[in-house]
């Protein structure tokens, strides 16, 4: 039986057109089901206008969709938004797995809403995938979690060792805890407080890291508060854009360091590719009852394609299964 992934089609700032070109894409390159929720009439004739195959995309009608500045209020007076339509169609059997270019936070009230949480688990939270050294690294929270308990951050290490096995293929994942020293009692409260129970609770817990340690490869795992991991997320996505922009002008500068840069174009892609967004192309928000991939506001079709292409990878991988197997045997954090 086929894969079936619905993808909000009113959610990145160019909505709807790089859900409708990712949509028939990733039916095709993945070999799954697309199920495109926003206005019926303006994708029907997006999708016309593609000239292409349709089989494996299908429309589903939401007349109301959130903006990036709805806030709670908002969003609940549009009761047949984009996010509770498609949500409905993963929980009423109908797909496997929700992907949203839109707002976080709505993403999260409205998938805590109608999937709930995890039996055992007291907050979902965002996770991306890290480029450093010798690899990948699993970094969260991202965003959904601004201000954080000790027990929070416990429970996302459990699921973030969880990703980092299932998804990156790490047998015996490394924890860390993000921190301005590396030695026990170093950083804010919720650090020092948090130390001792990741000690105590999860497997694999190596101490305190600091920056360096984390983009050494030092860990497979790096837990903080979502105020905290989005500030590092975002200053990673900025650095590296900088970097990139100030290479290339640099290697354009004159004809010498153009023909270095054409004999070491392969090389220079391989670095683009592993400092791209679009590569990763959403966060799942870990804890709910169902898959949730939420990428960014500004996502092209290529970064779709990646954020529907994660939602399919956790599919194969079992990995809601394998949270909810983690939570369950912990349990609840006190």
């Amino acid at each position: 039986m086929k894969k079936t992934i619905v993808v909000d089609a009113m959610g990145s700032d160019n909505r709807p057109f790089p859900e409708v070109e990712a949509a028939l894409t990733a039916s095709k390159q993945f070999g799954i089901n697309v199920i495109l929720v926003g206005d019926e009439a303006q994708l029907t004739s997006e999708l016309k206008k593609l000239n292409q195959d349709l089989t494996g995309v299908r429309v589903v009608n939401a007349p109301e969709w959130l903006e990036m500045s709805d806030h709670i209020q908002e969003a609940r007076s549009k009761k047949q938004n984009t996010m509770v339509v498609g949500m409905g169609l993963v929980k009423s059997g109908e797909a496997q797995a929700f992907v949203t270019a839109g707002n976080t936070g709505m993403a999260m009230y409205f998938g805590t809403k109608i999937f709930g949480l995890i039996p055992g688990l007291i907050r979902p939270c965002l996770c991306t995938m890290l480029p450093v050294k010798g690899g990948q690294s699993v970094l969260l929270d991202i965003g959904a979690n601004a201000e954080c308990r000790p027990e929070f951050l416990v429970q996302f290490a459990q699921m973030g060792a969880v990703y980092s096995r299932l998804m990156l293929g790490v047998a015996q994942p490394r924890i860390g805890l993000i921190a301005n020293g590396e030695e026990e009692g170093k950083g804010t409260e919720l650090v020092k407080e948090t130390y001792p129970l990741l000690k105590e609770q999860v497997p694999g817990f190596v101490g305190n890291i600091e920056g360096k340690e984390l983009f050494g490869g030092a860990v497979d795992v790096a837990v903080t508060d979502g105020f905290t991991g989005n500030v590092i997320i975002k200053s990673i996505e900025a650095v590296a854009k900088l970097l990139l922009t100030s290479l290339k002008e640099e290697l354009m500068s004159s004809p010498r360091t153009k023909l270095g840069a054409m004999l070491a174009k392969p090389a220079f892609a391989r670095v683009r590719s592993m400092m791209d967004p679009a590569e990763i192309g959403s966060a799942p928000l870990l804890g709910l009852n169902e898959l949730v991939f939420v990428g960014h506001g500004r996502s092209d079709a290529k970064a779709m394609v990646s954020a529907i292409a994660r939602a399919v990878q956790a599919i194969d991988a079992e990995l809601l299964p394998g949270l909810k197997q983690s939570i369950s045997k912990n349990g609840e954090a006190k």
